[in-house]
């Protein structure tokens, strides 16, 4: 009884932080979800599971996949198991040549009570999923349903005999998966423009770039799950589970090395502060900036990605002094000191071996103008002389001021472009 109080407990303040932490975009989809789950478990407990043993063996690849979601860089959850054995499950014709007649309807139900199962041992230890990842996963898996199974009989007439043609009916799939897949992508992206608070264009090319790709090969094997399902009946769960819980035991390594890789940089980062370099908390703060400002013009997340590491180690150079700057401020020093200690950081970063291209942005931040300096670096430079003169202050005024200072800097020492969209982004809160 206390263990159960005890989970209960802990499973209600999770999904209280979840909710709290949803903005209106997403609450909306999540009700959308909710209606559509609601609706297909109603419909299916009324007239009955059509071919239950199917429906409970795709019902648990599902729930598995759900339980080993994985986060891919830029924090997007997914689950590639659960999506490839929704799909396998929708694009059903026939099993052991016996037709398959199951309703969008039924789908889903399976996707919805699958995902719930999956989920519940994760929200039992206190780890609740993305709320708006799961309602979008199971949206695109109703849209998908609900487009195909329709079809699905005059399709599979197609692939009997005399003609036993699956060209139609496979044309038919990949057309109806290509446009769910990029009506997925527009979700995702719109979910996040209101997250990261970018554009929503900038949202849908970084969708594009980072998810599509693993989408797509989703798609695949949910298509080559439903195909071989016709001919190896259930078997084919297992077969194919195999190779695809050995696929995204990679991708967790690539998540994993990936957060490892920022964390590490965030923990030299702090070897500034910690020597009393630079004030507590400068490095972080320019990094969130410098973020914001890059995501303010529209750069790519991978771009983005190396911004955040230059911005969080571009004052690794000062470890290098005898005597600190006062306050760790390099915006009130010589160039020619400031150019020295920006080389001397790039030098540090070398020796990694694997971040020259973060090096490169680091060691050109104090550049002039003129000489055309990478845009993450001309970010910095703006990032830093802005937080050197507010720090963590709040203040209006000062901020205002501190921007005005930095506008009015002689020689045009500051890139126009990245000084308007630092304004703006103070401006709006966009931290």
């Amino acid at each position: 009884m206390i263990a159960t109080g005890r989970v209960e407990r802990t499973t209600g303040r999770s999904l209280n932080t979840v909710l709290r932490r949803l903005d209106s975009g997403q609450l909306l989809l999540i009700c959308a979800a909710g209606l559509v789950a609601v609706a297909g478990v109603a419909h299916t407990a009324t007239v009955g599971l059509d071919r239950p043993e199917i429906a409970v063996g795709f019902g648990a690849l599902i729930a598995v996949g759900e339980l080993a979601r994985l986060t891919m860089p830029g924090n997007r959850e997914v689950a590639p198991i659960g999506a490839a054995a929704a799909l396998g499950y929708t694009l059903l014709l026939d099993l052991s040549q016996h037709p398959l007649t199951h309703s969008a309807l039924q789908v889903v139900a399976v996707i919805a009570v699958g995902m719930a199962a999956g989920a519940a041992p994760h929200l039992a230890v206190g780890r609740p999923p993305r709320l708006d990842a799961m309602a979008r996963r199971l949206l695109t898996g109703a849209l998908l349903a609900f487009a195909f199974r329709p079809l699905a009989d005059p399709l599979r007439r197609m692939t009997e005999p005399p003609t036993s043609t699956w060209w139609p009916a496979l044309a038919v799939m990949v057309t109806l998966i290509a446009v769910n897949l990029l009506v997925d992508v527009l979700i995702a992206a719109w979910l996040r423009a209101e997250q990261v608070r970018t554009a929503f264009r900038v949202a849908v090319r970084d969708e594009l770039n980072m998810a599509f790709p693993l989408g797509a090969a989703v798609a695949a094997s949910g298509v080559l799950l439903a195909l071989a399902t016709h001919s190896m009946d259930l078997v084919a769960l297992l077969v194919f589970a195999a190779p695809l819980l050995v696929t995204q035991v990679a991708f967790r390594k690539y998540a994993g090395i990936r957060a490892t890789y920022l964390q590490t940089v965030r923990a030299l980062s702090r070897v500034t502060e910690v020597g009393g370099y630079v004030e507590p908390g400068h490095s972080r703060r320019v990094s969130r900036l410098a973020v914001a400002v890059g995501r303010e013009l529209g750069m790519a997340e991978p771009e983005l990605l190396e911004l955040e590491y230059a911005a969080l180690m571009h004052d690794i150079g000062q470890l290098s002094l005898r005597d600190p700057i006062p306050g760790g401020a390099t915006v009130l020093t010589e160039p020619e000191q400031a150019r020295r200690i920006a080389e001397l950081g790039a030098e540090v970063i070398r020796q990694t071996g694997v971040l020259d291209r973060v090096a490169e942005l680091v060691r050109r931040q104090c550049d002039p103008i003129s000489a055309d300096p990478p845009l993450s670096s001309r970010i910095i430079k703006v990032a830093n002389a802005y937080d050197d003169l507010v720090g963590p202050s709040t203040d209006r005024d000062r901020s205002g001021a501190a921007l005005e200072r930095v506008r009015c800097a002689p020689g045009g020492a500051y890139d126009p472009h990245a000084l308007e969209a630092l304004a703006r982004v103070i401006d709006r809160g966009r931290l």
